[in-house]
């Protein structure tokens, strides 16, 4: 297994001051930093699945960027991506993926922190032509009533990549959470006792990971609609301090699934391999 479902359930363990209120979560639906965390993850194995990515970070010829605006070509629509890697249209900044695991608080055991120190320092810049976007979502809670917005998001952060760019990777990873308790920062605003909401799972989260799968288009050979590489994460977060966890049990997707999250960060690391070798 890589190490990206096991930094993220270890980072979105320790809870941080999130939303408006600041309050410590674990996870807050206001606050980004879990699909930061998540991306950053996706980055770093692929980081040690390409050598040709590797090749690119040292030489300076790609960057990463945060938060990046892209604009579909053909609709003038718009959206900001979670993380982008691509060729830089100015002047790195300082700032590298081992920055940024400081910055997003991401949780690393001994083995994991030797693997990032060992890669060569890929450095936050200016973008330019994009080559590789990662987009994370999340359906924590209420999963039948926040479908239809899951589904939307996911969905438009491929059609604006490849209405950027169609040699672009469009990469998204669709975490769901199994737990049959949640305690949402939305209805314990106000200190006290937690008012906790009951999930039916694993039914819920079973409709969640059904609507990824059979809803959401995936494309091969660089043509046409939908994602180069998609994963689904399932977890079990109660949000309520205690551990979050990966389920690998059904409805996971099982090693070898083509949503399993090793088989989609090999695949987007032969894609890029194959679609960047001449840049």
């Amino acid at each position: 297994m890589l190490d990206g479902p096991g930094i993220i359930v270890a980072s979105m363990s320790v809870a941080q001051p999130r939303g408006p209120s600041r309050r410590p979560w674990q996870y807050h639906s206001r606050s980004d930093l879990h699909s930061k965390v998540a991306c950053w993850a996706v980055l770093f194995d692929l980081l040690q699945q390409s050598a040709l990515m590797r090749e690119h970070a040292a030489a300076g010829k790609i960057v990463f960027g945060v938060n990046h605006k892209l604009t579909d070509f053909r609709t003038g629509k718009d959206k900001d991506l979670d993380l982008v890697i691509a060729r830089p249209d100015g002047e790195p900044t300082p700032r590298t993926l081992t920055d940024l695991a400081v910055e997003y608080h991401v949780i690393l055991d001994h083995d994991a922190r030797k693997e990032l120190y060992a890669l060569p320092a890929i450095h936050r810049a200016p973008v330019g032509a994009v080559l590789v976007a990662l987009e994370a979502k999340a359906a924590m809670t209420e999963h039948v009533k926040a479908l239809p917005r899951f589904y939307d998001e996911l969905n438009s952060s491929h059609q604006i990549v490849h209405g950027a760019s169609n040699q672009a990777l469009a990469v998204g990873l669709a975490m769901v959470n199994a737990s049959p308790t949640f305690i949402s920062p939305d209805r314990n605003k106000i200190q006290g006792a937690p008012v906790v909401t009951s999930h039916d799972q694993p039914r819920v989260a079973t409709v969640a990971v059904e609507m990824v799968r059979n809803k959401l288009p995936r494309r091969s050979a660089g043509t046409g609609a939908g994602y180069d590489g998609l994963a689904i994460l399932v977890v079990s977060a109660a949000n309520d301090g205690s551990p979050v966890t990966l389920i690998t049990d059904p409805p996971a997707p099982p090693p070898g699934d083509i949503f399993n999250y090793d088989n989609m960060v090999t695949r987007v690391a032969n894609e890029y391999d194959t679609t960047f070798r001449s840049i």
